[in-house]
């Protein structure tokens, strides 16, 4: 790679705009086949483009909001904040998401789009970002951010290797999903639905076998303040998916602080499930690689070792997950309080049942794991593609010899 590429910032060759969003929306919304693309973060998949919308808005709705063609780049500006997306269809976008125009067409597409999804530039939007439980960008934030220019054909290049790596990408995490798939066979080989209860196991409810609590609000504003760096890991919303935690922009507290709050301190086997937002009913297992608290939007669920393996427990919470959200779903907005998760049915097969289903999932997360190493070298080796240079160029200016962190 060249050792002298220049920097400049997104603001000096790049269009930034915010999204508008027509209101009352549901005004807007319409079923006409010839209505506005209206680009939502769910339309968005694992890949770079955004190739379809899930809605359509009228045409006078766009005279509120920010019309997108192909080619442009969207930004998140809250939730999944800084993640970018190419545009290869025309729409309008809501107030959530910044849109880049490459004014003098200095990149290649896929080359900016790997630039702006690398950890470096992720670690630049969040240093940058405000708000408290959400971060939040701005497009005068965006604009302050330094990338690279090589040339055309040095880009092209690079984006041809960073494709090939992201293939191999791909290609283990389907991997890990044939896992999983394997993992929910096995569950309902044992045990059958439980939703339905079709094997016909004892019922009971949460409550009747396990502990459940919460980081009370007072508890939140009094005691905690997050930082980068810390004793106790804060175990909040975004980390926990799908029956596992993670561990991407974790936020810490002292010892000291944890000590001070002792009935939402989180031990090995520990059940958290997220009772509010747009994951509400996810869960994720506690395990023993660091010390963990609970943060706001999330429940410790902590079983009777004598009645659950919490392995099996686990595993049952995110069949019933379809449950679990549709009964919170009678609340103005998706929440489940205390007394809702102590409520909910389980089932519960025999404890030598439980234990056999447990040991076939650790014989199966051991290949996930062989999976995740390959997984991680190979993230690795496509973050560190591009690396600072000695004499490069920022903003025009040479940076003295002092290198960046890995640009990706």
């Amino acid at each position: 790679m060249n050792n002298n590429w220049e920097y400049k910032k997104i603001g000096d060759i790049c269009i930034v705009e915010r999204g508008g969003s027509p209101r009352p929306i549901n005004q807007f919304i319409t079923d006409d086949e010839n209505g506005i693309n209206w680009i939502k973060i769910g339309d968005t998949t694992e890949s770079m483009y955004i190739t379809e919308t899930a809605q359509k808005i009228k045409p006078e709705g766009m005279k509120k909001s920010r019309y997108v063609q192909p080619g442009d780049f969207l930004l998140s500006n809250s939730m999944s904040f800084g993640r970018p997306y190419i545009l290869k269809i025309d729409g309008c976008i809501h107030d959530g998401w910044l849109v880049l125009r490459d004014k003098d067409v200095l990149f290649d597409k896929r080359f900016l789009y790997y630039y702006l999804s690398s950890k470096t530039t992720y670690e630049k939007f969040k240093s940058m970002a405000v708000g408290g439980v959400v971060n939040n960008l701005n497009s005068e934030m965006v604009r302050k951010v330094d990338v690279p220019i090589p040339s055309k054909m040095e880009q092209a290049k690079t984006a041809d290797v960073l494709d090939k790596l992201n293939s191999v990408i791909v290609m283990y995490q389907q991997e890990i999903q044939k896992l999983d798939k394997l993992i929910q066979a096995r569950f309902v080989e044992m045990f059958g639905d439980p939703i339905i209860n079709n094997m016909s196991w004892p019922e009971s409810t949460i409550g009747d076998g396990c502990f459940v609590t919460k980081l009370a609000g007072f508890e939140y504003s009094k005691y905690i303040e997050y930082d980068d760096t810390g004793d106790v890991v804060m175990v909040k919303a975004q980390n926990v998916k799908n029956g596992t935690l993670n561990r991407k922009d974790l936020s810490f507290i002292s010892n000291e602080v944890s000590d001070a709050l002792p009935r939402s301190q989180l031990l090995p086997g520990d059940v958290v499930m997220t009772y509010v937002g747009a994951n509400i009913g996810d869960v994720a297992l506690i395990d023993d690689k660091y010390k963990y608290h609970l943060a706001p939007n999330v429940a410790k669920i902590r079983v009777d070792a004598k009645i659950y393996n919490s392995v099996y427990f686990m595993y049952m919470l995110m069949f019933l997950n379809s449950y679990i959200v549709k009964n919170s779903a009678d609340t103005a907005k998706a929440a489940l309080g205390m007394e809702r998760i102590r409520k909910l049915k389980v089932f519960i097969p025999t404890y030598d049942l439980q234990n056999q289903f447990a040991a076939f999932v650790q014989q199966v997360n051991k290949s996930k794991f062989v999976i995740h190493k390959f997984l991680y070298c190979t993230t690795h080796n496509t973050q560190s593609i591009i690396k600072p240079r000695p004499n490069t160029k920022e903003s025009g200016k040479t940076r003295g010899g002092k290198p960046y962190a890995d640009e990706f």
